[in-house]
């Protein structure tokens, strides 16, 4: 068999790149298109619907290809990665001319990946969401210690933290990384972690990095940081390099999250509360969409971070509560800083677009603006009287770029373009000798125009016109009919060409003013670039006090945003206490509300009253009653207190909550293999583990996807663990009535339920939580509602009276509990059972026994043992 023929040099090139490349998507700049072949277009085509072809083959097979326009690239870029594709941009990096200088006439465009791009290292506007976050995170494991550094490059924010394995999970939920990096051949790795070579996560190295990024000897100054924290530092800088292939985008320097400082959340509760999304997708629906009331995008983001990330330190709280209050407080004032603040560009985007070095005059222009307007928010807001301690501390980071924005000021035409390449950005009266080039070249036009006029008399050709493109620059053109007069030789043109209907000609002098543009052009746009490069270079070095100002812009917004939203929703401050307590009055469910209030309806308001005498409420009534709101709607307030907003309710008082757990809800996780119930319970299991007597939980229908006396029996066992053991502010609703016999022996426990009436043979549902027992389940009322037969209704009834007949006449399905001794107690005894048989045992001498008494020792073991159970 022949061998293979061997490859094109162009297919050489792209299988060298692409091997490079890895499993990234390869665009390969040809021309003025980024072209994909093989596998890689078939994903491409398939992901963005555009047309499969074929170019030439390989080993006998045509080759797949398709391909985008590099003057669009950046919306088919950003549907790739929305679809979680990664892409290698392979760029030329020689002209036509310098490739033929080098190997010749047929010598091949050389070209190198000049940048990888990936969910978590966007820094372009158009791929970014501007009200959202774009979280890159390493994870790794040092001493039993996890380490985690998270950053969002565009603004070059960047955190470090450490946790215990076990509580890694909840804090990539808290961070929702759009990319996470972590070391091959880690066993505990993250399924969705790309997985990076292991020695990128040395400490030492992290550490070498940050003090090289930062020009410093120590990194004492950035606070404490720990051997797994500088570890997966190193893991995430090396990362960066790879994907800008050697160019860091903006890292500002790392801030430490404290243990213990913030709210714990896990995964699970994220997502029964819908924080940040809500459990259809997407932000329509979640407490965020809700509640959002900024009016910059950089606001939006540091909402979306204190939601996920509530506070835990009550200084801290009261200094964002002071704020809101004050600027709830003055109407007035709150819309004229809003107005304010909604003229602003989003500077720290810019200003990460410019340190990574993809940067546009656009970008400076919004830096220049941006840091303007600061400055007058800081004397709008510096002439305030009472000004809140928060506040105060901000107010010094809106000023001080004086000397930076009078330069770009000066430099910069009050609206800069996006792109740099056609010049026009800087301003007149600036570069004297960039002026004068701007005035040759416009002289030069002014002359091809008067050349223009001047060629249409002496010609006598009214249709004549003179154009320009990027191939022929300047010409002639003339309609066909006409070009018999300029073809002749003394006419003085010279014949370029014929086009159908035209033909196009020059002359010497057009070419004479067409090289003083073409001279004056270039010179000009060379120093328009030299001027862009100082510029960047000056915005860099002020990189830091940049950022705290945008960051100072955004917590304002933040505050002035809850403050807005409290005012339209009549939401009140919530009073923090020492005491374990939760007492709201008139509380509100704030997504709820605001799909009530959309079709015309009112939210039924309910209060809350939990503390260490009454901190477990059982909760009973109907489905569709309102249970379930009504639990998340108190765990919501809890969140947004902490986060340092107002909320909604007529009154709150708060005990600060350590953790905060909701099992509202479950479905199945196919992917692990999990039925609804086994996730319910992994749950269940994660809450009576870790929550403390400062936490608080929601829990509904524990026990309700197994069978009726296991789900009994459960709901029992952990509503008394939660009692007896955990002992935290706890609302478990329930179908289960049988649990209200737990009233009696768990003193914090009380009963409620929430109320309903048949009416007519209807039910009403109130959506009112009352205190007792609830009187029935109104399970069939609500089948009745949902639109079940009749038949089926009335088959259903006939058999509840049976069962309910059966119930009064054995007990029922709780029979006997009532003399059950409480979880504690009930702990200790089997545990004393345990260790009496182990005593026993431990004390036989096997050796010494003959078969007939080892046999009557075992009969005796069994009996002992079941009398124990």
């Amino acid at each position: 068999m022949a061998d293979a023929p061997a490859p094109t040099p162009m297919m050489a090139q792209y299988l060298a790149l692409k091997r490079e490349a890895g499993d990234c998507l390869l665009f390969y700049r040809m021309g003025d298109f980024f072209e994909l072949f093989f596998d890689d277009a078939k994903a491409a085509s398939a992901t963005l619907d555009i047309a499969l072809t074929t170019r030439g083959e390989h080993h006998g097979a045509p080759v797949p290809m398709c391909g985008v326009p590099v003057h669009s690239a950046e919306s088919y870029l950003a549907r790739l990665i929305k679809a979680g594709h990664r892409v290698a941009i392979a760029e030329q990096v020689e002209t036509p001319e310098e490739a033929k200088k080098r190997g010749g006439s047929k010598a091949l465009v050389a070209r190198d990946i000049v940048r990888f791009v990936t969910a978590g290292t966007l820094t372009e506007e158009a791929l970014l969401e501007p009200r959202r976050a774009n979280i890159l995170a390493a994870v790794c494991e040092v001493r039993g210690t996890c380490g985690i550094a998270a950053c969002d490059i565009s603004t070059g924010r960047m955190e470090l933290e450490e946790c215990e394995p076990q509580a890694l999970s909840a804090a990539l939920a808290r961070l929702g990384a759009s990319e996470l990096v972590a070391p091959e051949e880690w066993p505990e790795v993250p399924p969705e972690a790309i997985a990076r070579p292991r020695m990128s996560f040395s400490s030492d190295e992290g550490e070498a990095r940050l003090k090289a990024i930062h020009s410093v000897a120590t990194l004492d100054g950035f606070g404490q940081f720990t051997r797994s924290m500088l570890a997966a530092a190193g893991g995430l800088i090396a990362y960066l390099e790879h994907v800008g292939r050697g160019n860091l985008p903006l890292l500002l320097p790392p801030v430490v999250r404290a243990a213990g400082t913030t709210l714990a959340m896990d995964a699970a509760t994220r997502a029964s509360l819908e924080i940040l999304e809500a459990q259809s997708g997407g932000r329509s629906g979640s407490l965020l969409a809700a509640i959002d009331r900024c009016v910059t995008g950089a606001g939006a983001r540091l909402l979306a971070e204190d939601l996920a990330a509530p506070l835990a330190v009550a200084g801290e709280i009261e200094a964002r509560l002071n704020l809101v209050q004050w600027l709830h407080a003055d109407p007035l004032l709150r819309a004229d800083l809003r107005e304010a603040l909604r003229a602003l560009p989003d500077i720290g985007r810019a200003l990460g677009r410019v340190v990574a070095g993809r940067g546009s005059p656009r970008d400076l222009g919004q830096i220049r603006d941006g840091l303007l307007a600061a400055r007058r928010i800081h004397d709008f807001l510096g002439a305030k009287p009472d000004r809140p301690a928060l506040l105060q501390a901000l107010l010094p980071a809106l000023a001080g770029h004086g000397a930076l924005t009078d330069h770009l000021s000066r430099a910069l035409v009050p609206s800069p373009p996006t792109e740099r390449g056609q010049g026009g950005f800087i301003a007149e009266g600036y570069d004297a000798a960039l002026d004068e080039l701007r005035q040759v070249s416009g002289s030069a036009r002014r002359a091809i125009a008067a050349l223009e006029a001047r060629y249409r008399e002496e010609t006598g050709i009214a249709a004549l016109k003179i154009r320009h493109n990027g191939v022929l620059g300047y010409f002639v053109e003339v309609p066909s009919r006409h070009a018999d007069a300029l073809m002749a030789a003394e006419s003085g043109f010279t014949h370029r060409q014929t086009m159908a209907g035209a033909v196009r000609f020059n002359s010497l002098q057009l070419h004479e003013e067409a090289s003083r543009i073409a001279e004056a052009g270039g010179r000009a746009l060379a120093a328009e670039d030299a001027h862009f490069e100082a510029l960047v270079e000056e915005v860099a070095a002020a990189k830091e006090p940049i950022a705290t100002t945008a960051a100072a812009l955004a917590r304002i917004d933040v505050a002035a945003g809850q403050a807005e939203r409290a005012a339209e929703g009549g939401w009140c401050r919530p009073a923090l206490v020492e005491t374990p307590c939760l007492e709201v009055e008139g509380g509100r469910h704030p997504v709820v509300e605001a799909a009530l209030a959309r079709s015309g309806e009112r939210f039924v308001a309910n209060d809350c009253r939990l503390g260490p005498d009454n901190r477990l409420w059982l909760l009973g009534g109907p489905n569709m009653g309102g249970k379930s709101t009504f639990l998340r709607q108190n765990a919501l307030i809890v969140l947004l207190a902490q986060a340092g907003g107002f909320v909604p309710a007529a009154r709150v008082t708060l005990g600060l909550v350590d953790r905060l757990f909701s099992r509202v809800g479950a479905s199945d996780n196919l992917a692990r293999g999990r039925s609804t119930f086994m996730v319910e319970m992994v749950e269940t299991a994660a809450i009576l583990a870790q929550a403390t007597e400062r936490s608080f939980v929601i829990l509904d229908e524990v026990g309700r996807g197994t069978s009726t006396y296991d789900g009994l029996a459960l709901a029992w066992a952990v509503a008394e663990a939660i009692h007896e053991t955990n002992r935290c502010r706890c609302l478990f609703a329930t179908h289960y009535h049988e649990l209200t016999r737990l009233a009696n022996t768990c003193p914090a426990l009380s009963l409620h339920h929430v109320r309903a009436k048949e009416w007519k043979g209807d039910l009403v549902l109130l959506h009112e939580v009352a205190e007792g027992a609830a009187d029935r389940s109104y399970g069939l009322a609500v089948a009745k509602l949902a639109g079940v037969p009749r038949e089926v209704i009335a088959r259903a009834r006939s058999v509840l009276d049976k069962l309910e007949k059966g119930r009064a006449e054995t007990g029922g399905l709780a029979a006997g509990l009532g003399e059950l001794p409480l979880f504690a107690a009930a702990a200790q005894a089997e545990e004393a059972q345990c260790d009496a048989l182990r005593d026993r045992l431990q004390a036989l001498d096997i050796d010494a026994l003959t078969p007939r008494d080892a046999l009557d020792l075992l009969y005796d073991l069994k009996r002992e043992a079941s009398e124990g159970v």
